[in-house]
């Protein structure tokens, strides 16, 4: 379907589908495998005509929505500098950018998404700082790197719903996960 332009110069086929996207990560964050596409059509404020001529089912919306997570997430990931950055900071700014890109995040935690990718562009970078943590004595010994990769995604995934709950800003969530994250997994 070609692009009709806009207001702004912005196609409206990319604003519709990133909608839909928005919503979808909205409606499955919260309501899980239980929500269908009347619910994400309902949440993006478009007709489910309109939904499934962008996504001609179920499947194809989960994928879009994965593939798009991936690289919103890889992108913000590669952009934070984590490798020059001290082990706490680069903490900080890896929730900083996961809990940007919102409830999309939670898609990742999904089996939509290839975990080879997921190895590769998230979970790789992330880990490579935990293991900095651990092997600098910063980050406690006793548990390996992948054990508090799953903590730290499980904080990332709670922040994004405060969130999503308004009962937190981005600034305040990302910072309370990253404390908590860090005095947890702290040496003693």
């Amino acid at each position: 379907m070609p692009a009709r332009p806009a207001v702004g110069g912005v196609p409206r086929t990319s604003r519709t589908a990133a909608a839909i996207l928005d919503a979808a990560a909205s409606v499955l964050s919260e309501r899980g495998s239980s929500a269908n596409m009347a619910d994400v059509a309902a949440a993006a404020g478009v007709s489910r005509a309109t939904l499934y001529r962008y996504f001609p089912d179920r499947e194809a919306l989960l994928d879009a929505l994965a593939s798009h997570a991936l690289a919103d997430s890889a992108a913000r990931l590669a952009d934070a500098g984590l490798e020059r950055a001290p082990v706490v900071e680069a903490i900080e700014r890896i929730v900083r950018a996961l809990t940007a890109v919102g409830d999309r995040y939670t898609v990742l935690a999904g089996e939509q998404v290839d975990p080879d990718e997921v190895e590769r562009l998230i979970a790789a970078p992330v880990r490579a700082v935990l293991a900095r943590g651990i092997e600098s004595g910063l980050l406690r010994q006793d548990l390996p790197a992948d054990v508090l990769l799953e903590v730290f995604r499980g904080a990332i995934i709670a922040a994004t719903q405060l969130i999503r709950q308004g009962r937190l800003g981005l600034e305040e969530a990302s910072a309370v996960a990253a404390s908590v994250f860090l005095d947890g997994t702290r040496a003693p």
